[in-house]
């Protein structure tokens, strides 16, 4: 396929080159001249000239805007332009309006450099399905696991989502860290044992399967009290080490609230439908749908 590819850094340029490996024909631009793409074009107008599928790996929403006013009279009328970028979901509504004879497709990605370069990377794709089945093949020479979310804007939610999750636990394991170091416990022999511990040995999201998603909280794995009971010793040692915790005392909050309401004996996990009902919203997932999720 004669391919346009306009942002070549981090991850953009490792993307476009395992597209050009695979036997395509990558029309490549960027603001900065990148050695490795014979088919190197002056514009993104010109990158976008002509081709079949364009992908933008940019910054932020101000680029892909940027691009969108630079390319929409050379992108031709009936091919599909995939955004790369974590964008905002405002804006990839606006482009997929605004782009009346393109297919826009908003397609974030996770994996960082490495994954980019290696190719193991997850790609998040929203908007319409029948445009991401008929590419899948060319989104599979960039990332192994293509995933169509649901409709435009949808894979852009579950990235935000996403990396709000990795720099919330980030911050999260930033205190367990000085916490249990500035107790007394060697950082890497901390490492290898909360590495040992429940939530060390399976992956984060998984968990979710187990109480939150199906919304089964009874009987339960591990009590709220204890939870409760573990969490105020933690925070309470915190303390005394003078270690602030931002994180952990939200968490015992959390906790103390779901107590509040009588659940002691519940599972835990629990406490995690007060955000649902301060959302105005269920993530319940039907159980055998949800074991067809974990199969795949």
């Amino acid at each position: 396929m004669k391919i346009g590819f306009v942002g070549l850094g981090a991850m953009g340029r490792h993307m476009a080159a395992n597209l050009q490996r695979a036997g395509h024909e990558v029309q490549a631009y960027d603001l900065r001249r990148v050695e490795g793409f014979p088919n190197w074009k002056a514009s993104a107008a010109e990158a976008a000239r002509g081709c079949e599928v364009f992908f933008t790996s940019l910054p932020g929403p101000q680029e892909v805007s940027e691009v969108k006013r630079q390319i929409e009279s050379a992108i031709p009328p009936g091919a599909a332009w995939f955004d790369l970028s974590t964008n905002s979901p405002d804006v990839v509504g606006r482009l997929h309006r605004e782009l009346n004879n393109v297919h826009f497709l908003d397609a974030p990605v996770s994996g960082g450099p490495r994954g980019a370069e290696s190719g193991k990377l997850a790609i998040w794709v929203g908007g319409e399905q029948p445009v991401f089945q008929k590419f899948l093949p060319v989104l599979k020479c960039i990332g192994d696991q293509p995933y169509y979310v649901g409709p435009i804007g949808a894979g852009t939610v579950a990235k935000l989502a996403h990396n709000l999750a990795s720099f919330a636990v980030q911050a999260a394991l930033a205190e367990v860290f000085t916490l249990g170091v500035k107790a007394g416990v060697e950082p890497l022999a901390l490492f290898r044992a909360l590495r040992q511990g429940a939530t060390g040995r399976k992956r984060t999201f998984d968990r979710l399967a187990e109480n939150f998603l199906p919304g089964t909280y009874d009987p339960a794995a591990f009590a709220l009290r204890l939870a409760h009971k573990d969490v105020s010793l933690a925070v309470e040692l915190a303390e005394r080490e003078g270690v602030p915790l931002k994180i952990g005392k939200i968490a015992l909050e959390e906790l103390t609230e779901a107590m509040n309401r009588g659940w002691a004996e519940r599972d835990c996990r629990v406490a995690m439908t007060l955000q649902e009902e301060r959302a105005g919203v269920s993530a319940c997932v039907a159980p055998d749908a949800l074991r067809d999720a974990l199969r795949d």
